[in-house]
């Protein structure tokens, strides 16, 4: 029979919809290669992903508590046909998918992996758009307002799924495939990132009709943007993408990108600053005022010498750390020390007597 997909979610073969959530959500989450770094780890949410997918759907179970895993893969059961008298064959989807669509899009472990939900709840930052055609994305847009992000979540990728309802499970099941995701870069400052916000983006795309013919239909969808995602952080909007027939639409992604600062540049959760400060200051002392992504200054005194080489560590100034939310990385601060560009013979000699 193949695989038990009962056993593997630890349930009875009559457990029903709600048993079957709970020991997914229970078995998925302890076993997330994310979270759980032994080695068969990856396996193991593998084969959850795919008993989930099976014993969730009333069909497919069906399918499985006739015949079995074979009866799925098309394979032949019993020596004959699979159900039906068809060669029915299921592609499971990516286990990934799976659980960022059953958490709803939400940041299980953090936001460099499936995670996204809406976080920060900061303030609307307006809208923007893309459109989707023959030649693409382009065009975005300002605007204003605020909106929902129901159906988003990370992930993405080539899929290849089947169509139970069209099938019947008896002249063998249809296949759909799905083209790579659409990409574009959704641009932010650091501000936004600190403070989390939302983006609202107008996507025009084609609708099929039942008649076969196309619409062009615009619609708006809402990013929330989490404070401390970092450049690259993927947020995908499920089958957003054209309708074209025989195809299902592609996800939409959008991929973080940082607008450059005029203050700061951010490596990983920290930010740098470079302060100015004259030969004079270097070397006696000074007390330069520090400017932080919170708008917050902090004269922060140098008692000592300063060389081209001093850094000051400014703990929790820097950038939010999205995994431990209340928690936030160090502003350090650099120093550019300003030469004269000439100096007179007598404070030559000045310095000279007075140097080491």
């Amino acid at each position: 029979m193949g695989q038990d997909y009962y056993n593997i979610l630890g349930i009875e073969r009559d457990a029903n919809e709600d048993q079957i959530k709970k020991a997914y959500r229970k078995n998925a989450l302890k076993y997330h290669p994310d979270k759980n770094h032994s080695p068969d780890a990856e396996d193991k949410f593998k084969k959850i992903a795919e008993a989930y997918e099976v014993l969730s759907d009333p069909q497919k179970r069906a399918v499985y508590d006739k015949y079995g895993e074979e009866g799925l893969k098309g394979q032949p059961v019993n020596g004959g046909a699979g159900p039906g008298g068809a060669n029915f064959s299921f592609t499971f989807k990516d286990p990934r998918d799976i659980f960022s669509q059953f958490f709803g899009g939400q940041n299980i472990f953090g936001d460099d992996g499936f995670g996204g939900g809406v976080g920060g709840g900061g303030p609307a930052a307006g809208f923007h758009g893309i459109s989707f055609g023959p030649a693409g994305m382009s065009g975005m847009w300002g605007g204003g307002g605020r909106g929902s992000m129901s159906g988003m979540f990370f992930g993405g990728g080539d899929d290849e799924r089947m169509d139970f309802q069209n099938s019947g499970f008896t002249g063998g099941a249809k296949r759909q495939r799905q083209d790579p995701p659409l990409e574009t870069p959704l641009n932010l400052t650091l501000e936004e990132l600190y403070q989390g916000c939302e983006k609202k983006m107008k996507i025009n795309k084609r609708v099929l009709s039942p008649d076969g013919t196309t619409r062009q239909e615009d619609k708006i969808i809402t990013i929330g943007v989490k404070p401390g995602w970092k450049a690259g952080t993927k947020i995908t909007f499920p089958q957003e993408g054209d309708e074209v027939a025989g195809k299902i639409p592609q996800d939409i992604v959008f991929v973080v990108k940082e607008k450059p600062h005029p203050l700061f540049t951010r490596d990983g959760n920290d930010l740098y600053y470079m302060a100015s400060i004259t030969l004079k200051e270097a070397l006696v002392g000074t007390t330069p005022s520090i400017p932080t992504i919170d708008k917050v200054v902090i004269p922060y005194k140098l008692p000592g010498v300063t060389t081209p080489k001093t850094e000051v560590r400014i703990p929790d100034h820097g950038m939010p750390i999205s995994k431990t939310p209340g928690q936030y990385g160090d502003l350090i601060v650099r120093f550019n020390i300003e030469f004269p560009s000439e100096l007179p013979p007598k404070n030559k000699q000045k310095l000279s007597d007075l140097l080491p």
